[in-house]
């Protein structure tokens, strides 16, 4: 008799019911909405709950995001119930692909201004949130970026919407091992493997302050620095392998504080874009002279 256990994720609003044994290998399932349900009856089942905005499906669990409308409390066990009941009935949890169908990838690597860092670009979505790994410790949330640590040269991982952004440590050079690292990740990601369970990310103080609640409380000059790196920034960055964060503005000394990440963290030419680019920037769109540009961890 199949069991559930109700387990809670770091993300208030989804909430992981793991079952006593597995219904797939290596493959994930995500359904926004019933009408993406044809191969899983039992997702189709829980869209009838009210409450149910997406299903994710792996391994061993069934994770459910919930919209605003209840607490968790107060209908996780009658979930649980309803998903036992219905699997313990004998109807398909997920009509399985055959496991030895590989999903057709492509990776390529871009070097970025950082010399110690590769860029790995896929031709699909890896995530929606972020993520940066400085070591093996912080690889809960990404079973690719563990992998990839395996590798001596490997220092820090990043990665975000559709590449990976690798930094090595100087025991090595990118043209002895660019061809390993990139063939590890294509076929990684075609033996339908996670790269990064968004469910399990931890919504640290940086994630916070990239959701429109805290845009919203923040002054104007804050709200419009935002949407300067956003629009300006933030896409030249990224298709160098980095990214940049807004932390804080301060009136008084006129000093912005950004986030850099990924290639842009630790690279020789940031502060000379920091000065020469974004700061130029702001000052002339904000009409300041007095603008500072600075980078918490560059």
């Amino acid at each position: 008799m199949l069991k559930i256990t109700i387990k809670n994720t770091n993300n208030p609003s989804i909430v992981k019911f793991e079952l006593n044994e597995f219904f797939s290998k290596n493959q994930n399932f995500e359904f926004k909405n019933i009408d993406e349900t044809k191969n899983s009856p039992l997702a189709k089942k829980l869209f009838y709950l009210p409450f149910v905005k997406t299903v994710y499906m792996s391994g061993n669990f069934v994770a459910i995001e919930k919209f605003s409308i209840v607490e968790w409390e107060d209908v996780q066990e009658e979930v649980a119930k309803q998903i036992e009941d219905f699997i313990n009935s004998g109807q398909e949890i997920v009509i399985l692909e055959e496991q030895n169908k590989k999903q057709p990838i492509t990776v390529y690597a871009e070097t970025t201004p950082n010399p110690a860092v590769l860029k790995f670009v896929c031709n699909k979505l890896l995530t929606k949130t972020l993520i940066e790994c400085k070591n093996i410790d912080q690889t809960q949330a990404s079973p690719l970026a563990k992998e990839l640590f395996k590798f001596p040269f490997i220092k820090e991982v990043f990665i975000d919407e559709n590449y990976i952004s690798i930094t090595k440590f100087d025991i090595a050079e990118w043209d002895e091992v660019t061809l390993e690292t990139r063939t590890f990740i294509k076929e990684f990601i075609e033996n339908g493997n996670t790269v990064v369970d968004e469910s399990l990310i931890v919504k640290t103080e940086t994630h916070q302050k990239q959701q429109d609640e805290y845009f919203d409380k923040l002054d104007v000059t804050s709200q419009q620095i935002i949407n300067i790196l956003e629009e300006y920034v933030k896409p030249a960055v990224q298709s160098d392998g980095g990214n940049i964060m807004f932390d804080s503005y301060n009136e008084n000394e006129k000093r912005v504080k950004v986030i850099l990440q990924g290639a842009c963290s630790g690279c020789p030419s940031s502060t000379f874009t920091l000065k020469n680019g974004i700061e130029n920037m702001l000052k002339d769109m904000l009409k300041d002279n007095e603008i500072k540009v600075e980078a918490i961890n560059a």
